[in-house]
């Protein structure tokens, strides 16, 4: 009995000492639990909330959009307009794969190849899954909440004018850099800086809320070309239309503003348009009217007989004795269609006499001569700035034989572009005074820099307006105004010497005569359905660009004794 109280008493006292021991226990960790959470409150603080924000917090991107390119006009040539790209995280992607073939299908992709792609790149924490979706498209995505799955708000180049302006303007890449042309050329004024915002995401990755933003987005300038887009689309379809009656493999046409030396217009055949990328091949977006030479055959005698003025010896009303229709220059023979005799320098021209123009030539310095052609542009860049522009070939007059200097008169020997042409051509249209070409809208024209003087300039124009009222430019006319101009064929070269069935046709030329105010070159190459001559092939397209363009620009007629009604109706809109 007594045993059994001892017992019953230490149970008791060992009970006591078990509570005691675990009221210990409960009363230290609580301080303990206390303790924790006042240095977590207190000491870690600005830890633990830093590492809140780095899970939780991001710094997101504000994409910037690229300047917009119009013509002189505002008309858009070139716009970006927003789409979204889907991109993911291909680890957390992968860890759901239900939403695999969800994604695919709306994406457009097979399932398998999908899974394939993001098991490559299961290392990676980011991953473009489609570029430049519709945003439509892309919200559908977003919909579904699918793990890893995010969209970016970008921007992709549109061009309204397609082909009509695709070799001018060029093209921009899938990340908005510019590739070709004047997005290339003017990349550093188009493309925008990105800003930068902090957002705070879930723990899908979602951005739940924006905080603030950190760096505001740069947009692009807007640049405005010197481009007329109605003269454009006029010039684009006349020179189209030309190179598929003539059966031709190529052709440029150029439009340049003789008052300021803007380019009015630049097309080439055949296009491309930029907006479809599976275009986008070097032989097709080359600008031919910028970047390839060709020889320009007569076109040149102009500049030719304005050498022989600028010399001072030969005035307009000389004569140059052409018999009997031939001249022998070291082994060569240059001869014309038909002995012209004793013909002054208007003949020269308007006959495009080949003997006459070498006798001219011949005659000459070579520094005064050379001087005078590099003076307009020949051998050296146009500094339009576009990328890839030809200086074309002038060698220096140190390097010339008596051959060199005879085949340079009619267009042979040495190379030009259609831009330098025309710019050369604007220089006798702006009575001797050249300006920079330019791509780009001008406000104030340049300060011109005088190549020939303003008798002689004045004296060839009216040489150039017999070639198309008497000469070989008749199909140049154009009803109501006085037209200048100047035909040229050539041989092409190819292996073993000049071809005796592939041409180049050119025709250059300016109006209204009375007041020039544009300068005109068309360039067909290869023409192959039977007609070959500049005057036949490449004159009737200047005739029709130049009869739209000067409505177009309300320049008034200037022919009123050879076309007083047409002269009337175009005053009266009709």
């Amino acid at each position: 009995m007594r045993r059994h109280r001892l017992n019953a008493r230490e149970r008791r006292r060992s009970f006591r000492s078990r509570c005691l021991f675990a009221a210990c226990c409960l009363v230290s960790g609580a301080f303990l639990l206390l303790g924790r959470a006042v240095h977590l409150q207190v000491v870690d603080q600005a830890f633990l909330n830093n590492q809140a924000d780095a899970r939780q917090v991001r710094r997101a991107t504000l994409s910037a959009h690229r300047g917009s390119i119009t013509d002189r006009n505002s008309e858009p040539l070139a716009v970006s307009t927003p789409v979204d790209s889907v991109w993911a995280d291909p680890g957390d992607l992968l860890s759901s794969p239900q939403h695999i073939p969800v994604l695919a299908r709306l994406l457009g992709q097979d399932s398998e190849s999908l899974t394939s792609e993001l098991t490559r790149n299961s290392a990676r924490d980011f991953l473009f899954l489609k570029r430049h979706m519709n945003p439509s498209d892309a919200e559908r995505i977003a919909r579904e909440n699918m793990p890893g799955v995010y969209l970016q708000r970008e921007y992709r180049r549109y061009y309204p004018a397609a082909e009509v302006a695709g070799h001018l303007i060029g093209f921009a890449n899938v990340d908005d850099a510019g590739q070709e042309g004047l997005e290339l050329a003017f990349d550093h004024r188009l493309k925008g800086t990105p800003g930068s915002k902090l957002v705070l995401k879930d723990r899908l990755g979602q951005t739940v809320e924006d905080i603030e933003q950190v760096v505001a987005p740069e947009h692009g300038q807007e640049i405005a070309t010197s481009i007329d887009l109605r003269i454009q689309y006029l010039a684009y379809r006349e020179l189209k239309k030309a190179i598929q009656a003539n059966s031709a493999s190529s052709g440029s046409a150029v439009v340049v503003d003789v008052l300021t030396g803007e380019v009015l217009a630049m097309v080439n055949q055949p296009s491309y348009n930029p907006n479809d990328r599976a275009q986008l091949r070097a032989k097709r977006y080359r600008n031919r009217a910028i970047t390839d030479r060709f020889e320009p055959g007569s076109s040149i005698k102009p500049l030719i007989i304005s050498a022989a003025i600028e010399s001072g010896a030969y005035k307009p009303a000389s004569r140059v004795d052409t018999n009997p229709g031939y001249v022998q220059v070291d082994s060569k023979i240059i001869k014309d269609r038909k002995n012209l005799g004793r013909i002054d320098l208007q003949t020269v021209l308007s006959q495009s006499s080949n003997v006459g123009a070498t006798l001219i030539a011949m005659s000459l310095e070579p520094a005064d001569l050379w001087k005078v052609l590099n003076g307009f542009g020949l051998g050296r860049p146009s500094a339009s700035g576009f990328p890839g522009e030809s200086a074309g070939v002038l060698s220096h007059y140190d390097n010339w034989r008596p051959i060199s200097q005879a085949t340079l008169a009619y267009g042979y020997g040495l190379s030009v572009t259609p831009l330098q042409l025309a710019q050369a051509y604007s220089a006798i249209g702006a009575r001797g005074l050249q300006r920079p070409v330019s791509l780009l809208r001008v406000i104030r024209p340049a300060i011109p820099r005088r190549v020939i003087s303003e008798q002689t300039a004045a004296s060839v124009l009216g040489m150039m307006e017999q070639v198309v009222t008497e000469g070989t430019g008749s199909r140049a006319a154009v009803s109501g105004y006085r037209v200048a101009g100047k035909t040229g064929t050539t041989r092409k070269f190819s292996t073993g010497g000049y071809s005796d069935d592939r041409y180049t046709a050119i025709f250059a030329g300016l109006a209204p005569v009375s007041n020039p105010r544009l300068a005109v070159v068309v360039v067909i190459d290869e023409p192959a359905a039977g007609r070959y001559y500049g005057g036949e092939v490449a004159a009737p397209v200047f005739a029709r660009i130049v009869g739209d363009a000067v409505r177009i620009l309300a320049i008034p007629p200037d022919d009123i004794e050879g076309n007083g009604e047409t002269m009337l109706a175009v005053a009266s809109g009709q």
